[in-house]
């Protein structure tokens, strides 16, 4: 009986020594992987497919994320979540502590890249936006349709495909569109959405002001009404920059205005056979329901906005004094620059 109570004894003192020292080591990872980890700065990491969660541990050690790629195992596995670790692109903030690292991975939160697509832009200027963008992945062979793609702010993720963007783009001008057909006013001398959309380019052109986007497009329609030319420059302009395709800097020439194309609505009535840039949804609802004015003409204020007239009359007074309001600007500017020069030879 002795020597079975002995052996007793001296399993139990093992065991004891053991637990001991297994307590050690838990209490020991636990401060590890919970303390402060060495990055100084935010940081984003890539993590890879078909990692594993030895290669994760590693990459994250290599990009200073954290110290010890054991700790970050052996706490992984023992937190349940080592087989829940997701690829993609995580951003990592300074001071990471390992069990925070984890549990970012395995939330699966990536990082979201925001690609702001101006309104009014050309589709082949959308489409360069989105071939730089240097997160997203695979070839953009050529631009979508004109007009297709609706100007916002799109969130993507790393390694998205430019093609699944650009549909992203569509799917939302699709509703877009038919959104603001929907409320449209009745009356108006549009027969489809289509219709809608290209006048919505011209009006996006045009106004330089949201307020005046409703104003502007309701001359376009009662032009569109009486049969007159629309004379939008921004369809000339299109037209000399084949149909968006390369760059063209106004101002335009009375050679401009003669440009044969069905494009130039100096020389075409009615809409042109198709929108010259990319609306969006303001430009769209504007065009749907245009302010209520019986004006058929405006022109620049030289302020950035315009004014409006409904005669041929006060058109010419305003084109005028549009022209005098640039003249003093040229005048000023001339002088400016003469005085500027002049200081400078004196300080020489």
């Amino acid at each position: 009986m002795g020597i079975i109570l002995g052996l007793f004894a001296r399993a139990a003192a093992k065991a004891v020594f053991i637990l001991a020292v297994a307590a050690a080591c838990a209490a020991f990872l636990y401060t590890d992987v919970t303390a402060p980890g060495p990055l100084l700065a935010p940081r984003t990491l890539v993590i890879g497919k078909h990692l594993g969660l030895s290669g994760v541990a590693r990459l994250l050690a290599q990009a200073g994320v954290i110290r010890d790629p054991l700790s970050f195992e052996l706490a992984a596995i023992l937190d349940g979540r080592a087989r829940r670790l997701e690829a993609g692109e995580y951003a990592f903030p300074a001071r990471t502590e390992t069990l925070q690292a984890i549990a970012i991975i395995a939330s699966g939160k990536v990082v979201e890249h925001p690609l702001t697509i101006p309104e009014g832009l050309t589709s082949e200027e959308v489409a360069r936006l989105v071939r730089a963008a240097p997160e997203l992945a695979g070839a953009l062979s050529k631009a979508p349709k004109e007009g297709a793609v609706l100007p916002q702010t799109y969130f993507y993720t790393y390694g998205q495909s430019r093609k699944a963007l650009i549909a992203r783009m569509r799917r939302a001008m699709a509703q877009a569109l038919a959104a603001a057909w929907s409320k449209r006013r009745q009356g108006l001398p549009l027969s489809s959405p289509r219709e809608l959309l290209i006048l919505a380019s011209l009006v996006e052109k045009e106004a330089k002001k949201p307020e005046e986007k409703a104003h502007i497009a309701a001359v376009f329609l009662n032009r569109l009404k009486l049969g007159m030319p629309l004379q939008s420059d921004p369809t000339v302009i299109y037209a000399l920059s084949d149909d968006g395709r390369k760059a063209f800097d106004p101002p335009l020439t009375r050679a401009d205005l003669a440009v044969e194309s069905p494009y130039n609505t100096y020389r075409e009535k009615g809409l042109p056979p198709g929108p010259i840039d990319n609306p969006g949804s303001a430009a769209l609802l504007a065009a749907a329901r245009p302010a209520p004015s019986e004006d058929l003409y405006f022109v620049a204020d030289g302020d950035g906005g315009h004014v409006f007239s409904r005669s041929l009359e006060g058109q010419d007074k305003n084109v005028s004094l549009y022209r005098r309001i640039e003249a003093t600007k040229a005048a000023k500017a001339s002088f400016l620059a003469a005085r500027k020069a002049a200081a400078a030879a004196s300080a020489r």
